[in-house]
């Protein structure tokens, strides 16, 4: 049963990357990789959170829920090979220096984003 939760969370998390992608391709300029940055980094503040809980004791969620919101919908909604493979191109095209603030930027923020979301759990389980 496990694998039908996160199978129909990956299907919502892709579907949730793919709006993301098409709204940030509205309003923003096509040369960096924004919506794959913006992605990750809002996964890994709600991965964060999610973990936060859970480590906290108070929140745990049960393995079904664990399995479609964390290995699904978070899974399926981040883009780590999008950005691999953006990454690549960007060094492919010469773009030396948006790569590596792809890399850098996507890493800290990423980080950042998670130890943020789990610190607010944590606060907020007290």
């Amino acid at each position: 049963m496990s694998y039908l939760w996160v199978a129909l969370g990956g299907a919502l998390g892709s579907v949730g990357r793919y709006a993301v992608g098409r709204v940030v391709a509205r309003v923003a300029d096509g040369g960096f990789p924004f919506a794959t940055l913006l992605v990750n980094v809002s996964g890994s503040m709600l991965i964060g959170v999610l973990a936060g809980l859970a480590t906290a004791g108070r929140h745990s969620l049960p393995a079904a829920a664990e399995a479609f919101l964390l290995i699904g919908v978070l899974g399926g909604f981040t883009t780590f090979s999008s950005f691999s493979l953006e990454t690549l191109l960007l060094v492919r095209a010469g773009e030396w220096t948006a790569a590596v603030v792809n890399v850098l930027g996507s890493v800290a923020l990423c980080l950042l984003a998670v130890s943020l979301g789990f610190a607010a759990a944590s606060a907020l389980s007290r």
